[in-house]
């Protein structure tokens, strides 16, 4: 998930900026600040740069396997019907108007 030192950066800025008075309390809320900011990220339901980037590469390898596979139909369809392809209107099917549910 996020790095726990980005967690505890956090934690120890928001008691920097506690007056001094509160300072005997420091290691009391930072443990309650890297509670709450750990609860609040978990729930965000985030993921790692890692993981972005993963997931990155497969939608690269994907988008570039669906294009070759759109050539080879593309080539197979004028082939088949003498050079006659359908349009990218067509292949769509048409949208109802004024849909209110």
């Amino acid at each position: 998930m996020i790095d726990p030192k980005t967690f505890d950066d956090l934690a120890k800025r928001f008691t920097d900026a506690l007056p001094p008075s509160f300072r005997q309390f420091q290691t009391e809320m930072e443990k309650n600040f890297h509670a709450a900011l750990q609860a609040t990220f978990a729930k965000l339901e985030l993921v790692t740069r890692e993981e972005f980037e993963v997931q990155q590469g497969v939608l690269a390898r994907t988008r570039a396997k669906l294009e070759e596979l759109e050539k080879q139909v593309a080539d197979l369809e004028a082939k088949i019907g003498g050079g006659k392809r359908r349009s990218k209107s067509a292949e769509k099917p048409a949208e109802p108007e004024g849909d209110n549910g």
